[in-house]
């Protein structure tokens, strides 16, 4: 610096100070020091070399630098120094100056002024360098922005605007020199952006970066507009982006239904995976496509001969798919059948393209009440066996993506439904198995009347092994019984089938209710671990109107009384057949006149969302109402109303449900008649007079020489291989019954006697004269019993002549 007289030894701040002004020196930054009372002015050598002056040339005063600063900018650099010190801030400028070689070059300044005691400014000290090259990039930076195609706004603290570039002279419809200093709100272009003042002042307040939207109504056009905030002000940027949203709003939207398409898609394959039944395929294809596609219609048809069978439709009048359902194939040409045919899929997009195509069905358009379709060809294992129509009730023309996505969709279709169909021919079979294994009619006996209902599991479930039965047994007793394989398919459903054949067997066997779970117990047993199955067998008596009932893991019958009340006897509950560990418990009944009984699966009163208790209850609710209102008088109306109350059509069951409802009849007293006899040859002719004057009183006259033939041969095979007590006892029902019970438990069975035998042949006449005989068990011995139609029999003479040696009793004790 220059004119002070070193002092005589460095202290230890001029040592600092003299550091540092070798450190600018080394950055080629100058100091300066300018004494603002009287102009004096100081340079280092880095100052003099930054403002081209030679050391000889420096005169020491304010106005040697004033000379050499551009006139252009002397004004604005010396304002600027004058502001620095009436605010006590820091000096800052940029200015140019003339070099030795005498051309200008960019300077910066800063510095800053110190004040006595009253505040009076004093001097002020600072630093220049150069700065050409960062000037050289801001210039072309300005330039960038003055012409590139976005708008640029510069504004100040206060919102007026600083600089605008050509793309906002134009939005604004002003120069930039009109612009300099107009506040940005005041502009009649922006006045007519709704929400850009808040937007901004918003933004700005925030002091970080923004971007919004801003639209124009009068022009329809949309902005984005980012504003920066900066140490001077902010900048903005504006960019027309109306066709950039159009186009991303339309990508957008595709990408929406795309992905939409993509998703029906997928929830179409998880269904389709699903779909047990063709009609499962057809719901799930409503379902899935026809939204997407804004479809209107669908209809599915399979090709069987020369016809199209129908397999499923939504959207279509009932008429117009009876007209298409079992349609023949035409000569003159069918959309559905020429996709078949080709393979190929159809599009049609009006009423008048498929009236053009198909002349002949000109009318189907109307009829079906649809103004375009794609007919798509239903193609597996490289054979196309049907055509599924999409249909829309607008003129419509599919584009490319959909055409090849409704290609797609319907290959899954295809795969699905000839699975569906394979499925549904095995199911039909299956079904037609399991009814051919149950009774095909109940029979009409005089001890019950009866209903029963099989209902399947819900669609797509497999068959099940439930069953019910009426077994007629001697004496006018009857056999209830209902029993449930545990599992579904056939080989529960042919289970089902075995026990029943073995129920029918050992019920024939006139075994008591107990003995028979037992065999039954052992047969499931036998069949693996796996199998189990339960049963109840219920054995009325209408002469006694007892019911004896053993159950082997099955629900306890529902006794509904002549009053109404409902009952649930309950003997002890065996564990299931396979499991169980005989003897089964047996419960004994008097069930009152015209009572009924009501025997079913677990599947009638226990689901997913209801306990058996809760069934059970809801079960003995309807009988009783059923009652009550006389619904209960016809078994039939009965039925329908607990299916109904139950079992709900619009609910599909997980398990399948059987059940026998049956009215239980008393055998009059006036129709039973019975006599004991004496233990010796007499009992013959004794039973013959009793027989002849019952059959009498019955007015059964013409069966009394039969009836005492039959008896004859009866006592005296009991007098003569068995022994006492003797007992008679006729019963007169549908049929005429004859009973005669003996303390031996010895059973009779026929012989076949040689020509040369002189006995052996009772047995075969009593099978000549009765429908049917047989012999049963009893706790004190046994009962042979015969039966024969009231509605006429064999004459015993016919029988005598026919067969002379047939009769091996002594001729008089027929007298």
């Amino acid at each position: 610096m220059a004119q002070a007289p070193p002092p005589s030894g460095p202290s230890q701040a001029e040592l600092g100070g003299e550091r540092l002004r070798q450190a600018l020196k080394e950055v080629q930054v100058g100091s300066w020091d300018w004494d603002i009372r009287n102009g004096d002015l100081s340079w280092d050598e880095a100052a003099l070399a930054l403002y081209g002056t030679r050391p000889t040339d420096f005169t020491g005063r304010i106005d040697n630098w004033m000379r050499i600063v551009h006139p252009d900018d002397l004004a604005p650099t010396l304002a600027a120094a004058q502001r620095a010190i009436l605010d006590h801030s820091v000096y800052e400028a940029e200015y140019r100056v003339r070099r030795l070689d005498g051309t200008w070059g960019w300077t910066q300044a800063r510095g800053r002024a110190t004040y006595d005691e009253r505040g009076e400014p004093l001097r002020m000290i600072g630093v220049g360098w150069e700065s050409n090259e960062f000037r050289t990039a801001r210039d072309a930076l300005s330039r960038a922005l003055r012409h590139m195609s976005d708008g640029f706004l510069a504004v100040d603290d206060e919102w007026r605007i600083t600089f605008a570039n050509l793309e906002a002279e134009r939005f604004l419809g002003f120069s930039e020199e009109e612009l300099f200093g107009r506040l940005l709100w005041d502009l009649p272009a922006t006045r007519q952006v709704p929400g850009l003042k808040e937007s901004c002042l918003q933004a700005g307040a925030e002091e970080k970066p923004a971007g919004f939207d801003v639209y124009i109504a009068d022009c329809q056009r949309r902005l984005h507009v980012r504003l920066v905030p900066g140490p001077d002000g902010r900048t903005l940027y504006f960019q027309d982006v109306t066709e950039k949203r159009r186009l991303a709003q339309e990508r957008q939207a595709a990408e929406r239904a795309a992905a939409e398409r993509a998703v029906r898609i997928a929830e179409l394959t998880t269904e389709l995976a699903k779909a047990t039944t063709s009609r499962d395929v057809v719901d799930a294809v409503a379902r899935r496509v026809l939204p997407p596609f804004a479809a209107s219609g669908l209809m599915v048809q399979v090709s069987e001969g020369n016809r199209l069978h129908h397999v499923g439709a939504v959207g279509y009048p009932r008429d117009f798919v009876a007209l298409l359902d079992s349609r023949p194939r035409a000569s003159t040409g069918d959309p559905a059948w020429d996709t078949i045919a080709t393979g190929l899929p159809l599009f049609m997009s009006s009423a008048h393209e498929y009236a053009a195509r198909y002349p002949e069905l000109a009318d189907f358009p109307t009829r079906g009440e649809k103004k375009s379709w794609a007919f798509l060809p239903l193609t597996a294992s490289g054979h196309t066996f049907g055509v599924c129509v999409v249909s829309f009730d607008r003129p419509r023309l599919l584009d490319d993506e959909e055409r090849a996505l409704l290609t797609t969709i319907t290959a899954l279709v295809a795969q699905s439904l000839e699975r569906a169909r394979l499925y549904d021919a095995e199911h039909t079979r299956s079904r037609e198995l399991q009814r051919s294994l149950l009774p095909q009619a109940l029979p009409d006996l005089p001890a019950c009347t009866a209903a029963a209902r099989y209902l399947p599991a819900g669609q797509g479930a497999d068959v099940g092994g439930d069953w019910y039965d009426i077994i007629p047994l001697s004496g006018g007793q009857v056999a209830l019984v209902v029993g449930d394989v545990m599992g579904h398919g056939l080989p529960e459903a042919a289970t089902m089938g075995r026990l029943r054949t073995a129920v029918h067997t050992l019920a024939d066997l006139e075994l008591p209710p107990d003995e028979i779970l037992g065999h039954l117990n052992d047969i499931v047993g036998g069949m693996g671990e796996a199998s189990y199955a339960t049963c109840l067998y219920a054995l009325y008596d209408p002469t006694t109107r007892a019911c004896s009932i053993a159950r082997a893991g099955h629900p306890p019958p529902a006794l509904v009384r002549p009053d109404g009340t409902v009952h649930f006897p309950e003997p002890d509950a065996d564990p299931p057949l396979g499991a169980a560990k005989p003897p089964f418990e047996t419960a004994e009944l008097e069930v009152p006149e015209g009572s009924l009984l009501v025997l079913y699966t677990d599947g009638l009163v226990e689901s997913a969302t209801r306990e058996i208790d809760e069934g059970m209850a809801e079960l003995a609710r309807l009988l009783g109402a059923a009652h009550a209102d006389g619904t209960a008088v016809d078994l039939e109306r009965l039925c329908d109303t607990l299916t109904a109350g139950l079992l709900p059509a619009d609910q599909q069951a997980a398990d399948d449900a059987a059940f026998l409802v049956a009215r239980l009849h008393a055998l009059p007293a006036d129709r039973m008649a019975a006599w004991s006899l004496p233990d010796d040859p007499k009992a013959a002719s004794q039973a013959r007079r009793h027989v002849r004057e019952q059959l009498a009183a019955w007015n059964l006259d013409d069966l009394s020489p039969t009836t005492e033939l039959l008896v004859s041969e009866l006592v005296g095979n009991v007098v003569r291989h068995a022994r006492g007590p003797v007992r008679l006892r006729l019963l007169h029902t549908t049929e005429l019954i004859c009973e005669v019970y003996d303390g031996s438990q010895t059973m009779p069975r026929i012989r076949h006697a040689a020509d040369t035998d002189e006995g052996g042949r009772g047995l075969q006449l009593i099978s000549a004269l009765s429908s049917r005989w047989g012999a049963r068990y009893t706790p004190t011995g046994k009962c042979i019993w015969t039966e024969q139609s009231l509605r006429g029999a064999a004459e015993p003479a016919d029988v005598l002549f026919l067969n002379p040696a047939a009769f091996d009793e002594d001729w008089e004790a027929l007298l």
